[in-house]
Order: structure tokens, then sequence, then C-alpha cells
């Protein structure tokens, strides 16, 4: 008979795995990034503020140290076609086992933009001389350039074919406007044509697995945006490493590694609620399709927008609220709460929110409680980065 787990332990566990749990939280980022899969990077602030709220003391410094000085970290464009912050030995594996979607992704939008296989074989050849020994921006790689192409699309490309790695912003931690440089020198010892895609794509699922674990089919197919057909022989290739499982009050099967048995045999709950401010796309929102383990259906409009984007959210034990940070007169951390929480609950919110403003405005800020929020389904693409507008 196949065993069944109580759902908040399960919770608890994957808190753990994500270092949001009081006592799990550590200040290795480095080691943070491996644990939990991979940051999102889309969005300029939002590896540092996950970070944030898995550290006793983060500072924004110690990214980018990790990412531009010492390099154990690398920006690339892999899981659902989304730039993720990876581990240097994670990089290769997630290049092979999304190459294939990604560079076809990006050849169609080079299409769009106007510039034909040709234009891009000789501007590529180009910026490959160019950016030999330096890094630089893309206006500065256009103005040597001296063209009218769309030199952005052009260095997607190249990133997506593994020729150039985004390197350190140039105005900073919130700019989007990376620098360039050449991968093989950025990375001299990353080999990204080694890795079989299929023993990548094994490998990637073996990894989220332990990061998410216990998950189901539709998860795995989710977060890896591999066909089922693909995420089924990489399972059966994990199925001495593997196990079935129920959860109390969700009726599927789960698959998580053996590995995890034995943490969940021995897990206790806190003593105290675990409480945790989220950013939007954050891998502990990201990382599954079936969102009923954290999440009242009556409230997933709230969180997640039409194609499945988490906005920022207060966790409480995993499940509660939305936040959302605004500069209009003066610095303000607002939140929403989708029921009512003790005071004692309340107040560490409310201490969260004060933290996490200071954090991104480096001055105190005010809090303001919200009493409704418009469904990120009936707002325009984009409302998840701000999800308390108006308020």
């Amino acid at each position: 008979m196949m065993r069944s787990i109580d759902l908040c332990v399960v919770n608890h566990l994957v808190l753990r795995k994500h270092h949001l749990a009081e006592d799990s939280k550590i200040d290795d980022v480095v080691q943070i990034v491996r644990d939990v899969g991979g940051l999102h990077a889309t969005g300029s602030t939002v590896p540092y503020l996950s970070l944030f709220a898995r550290t006793r003391s983060f500072l924004r410094e110690g990214l980018d140290e990790e990412l531009y000085e010492r390099r154990s970290l690398g920006k690339i464009r892999c899981i659902r076609k989304t730039l993720y912050i990876l581990t240097r030995e994670m990089i290769p594996i997630a290049y092979a086992a999304a190459r294939r979607v990604v560079e076809k992704a990006s050849k169609k939008y080079i299409e769009f933009r106007g510039v034909s296989p040709d234009q891009y074989e000789d501007a590529s050849k180009t910026i490959l001389a160019i950016l030999k020994g330096r890094e630089m921006t893309a206006s500065e790689i256009k103005r040597i350039l001296k063209t009218q192409l769309d030199v952005s699309a052009i260095l997607y490309l190249m990133c997506d074919q593994g020729l150039l790695i985004r390197s350190k912003p140039e105005k900073g931690w919130r700019d989007r406007n990376h620098r360039y440089s050449l991968f093989n020198e950025y990375f001299p010892d990353i080999d990204l044509t080694k890795m079989d895609e299929a023993e990548a794509r094994t490998l990637l699922i073996k990894n989220y697995l332990c990061s998410f674990g216990p998950v189901t089919e539709n998860d795995i197919s989710w977060w890896t945006g591999l066909e089922k057909r693909q995420v089924r022989h990489a399972l059966n290739n994990l199925q001495e490493q593997s196990t079935h499982i129920r959860i109390s009050d969700l009726e599927r099967d789960f698959i998580m590694l053996r590995s995890d048995e034995d943490l969940l045999k021995d897990m206790s709950l806190p003593q105290r609620r675990v409480v945790n401010l989220l950013p939007t796309l954050d891998p502990y929102l990201m990382g599954y399709k079936e969102r009923g383990r954290y999440l009242n259906y009556e409230h997933y409009d709230k969180v997640f927008d039409r194609s499945g984007n988490a906005t920022s959210t207060i966790l409480l034990d995993g499940r509660v609220g939305v936040w959302d940070f605004a500069e209009d007169t003066e610095p303000t951390v607002k939140i929403f709460l989708f029921e009512e929480v003790g005071g004692s609950v309340l107040r560490e919110i409310r201490l969260k929110a004060r933290r996490i403003g200071r954090f991104i405005a480096d001055k105190e800020v005010k809090i303001k409680e919200c009493d409704s929020v418009v469904p990120l389904t009936q707002r325009p693409a984009g409302a998840v980065m701000s999800p308390l507008r108006g308020c």
C-alpha cells in the first residue's frame, strides 16, 4: 500500500529545503542557489530578494561577488526559456537539457525583429571579435557595429547558443542592462558541448526532485518546460532512486527521491508559525504546477497571472497573502492578507515587511495594509510586478 504523508509535514520539508524555515536559513549564497534549483533572474532584483528571505544576514555584494568575481554562479536562459542564476555545475546540465527549446524561441524572435540568418552570422562574428578580452553593453556594441539591426536580439541568441554570457549590469542591482562577455573567457573550464541531451534531462529532473519533491509529473513538466514523454523517460531512468507517495488532502500520486524518506520520517513541525515574504517569481512559488499544496484556490488569481507567474507573496506556513513595494511619495511596503491572523503573527509580518523594505530602499519605510486587491487575471500583463498598485 502506498504511504500517505501529512500535507503540513510535506510543506515544512520543502520550506526547509528552500531555507525558508527559521532554523534552515544560512548565509552560503552558492549553497542556497544549489538547494533551490536556481534563482529566477528575469527581474533584476528578484534573486537578491529571494536570497534575502533565505539568509540570516544577506548583503547584495554577496551575490555580486559569487556571480561576477568568483564566478561560482552564472546566468543563462534555460528552464521554460527563463533567465536563471545557476551554479557552475548546473550550467552545462540546464543548457543541454533546454538548449533546443530556448534556441528555437530566440531564432523565432530574431526573425520577428527583422534580422536574417546571414545578417546574424556576420554580426555575431564581429561581436565575438569585439568582445575578445573585454565586456560591453548592448548599446556600446551597437555603436561600434554602426548598425540599425536589433543588437539586443542578436546578443540574446548568442547567449542562448553558448557564445556569450550576461555579466555584471552597468548600474547596479536594479539595472536590467547587462554587460556581455565571451562565454569561453568567462567560464574557460565549462564545456557546454559535452553533455548528452537525454542525460541532461535526467540530471535536471533529479535535481528538481531534490529541491522540490514530493511532486507530480505535471509539476515536473511545468518547471522544466519539457514534454510529458521526456519527463517519463527521465523518471524511468530514476526509478531506483525515487518512490511514490500520497499526500493527505491532495488526490494525486507524488514522486520523491528515496533519500527524502528519512527526512520526512524525522520531520517535526515548528513551534512557531513560519513567516516569509517572497518576491515575484520566487522558486518556491514557481516550482509547482499544482498549487493546492500551499494555496487555497479561491485566492489563486490574486497570486498567479494568466501565464502562471507568481507575484510577491506573504507565506504563513506556506500560504496567506501578497505584498508590494512602492516609492511614490515615500518608500512603502503594502500588504494584503487573504485571512485574519493573530496579533503576534501580524506583528511578525509587519516586522519582516519593514526589513525587506529597508533592504530595497536603503532607509526606513512605511507599512500600509490594503483592504482589497484586483485579481491578476483581470489586469494587464506584467501586473505580477506590482500586485497592489492603486491601493
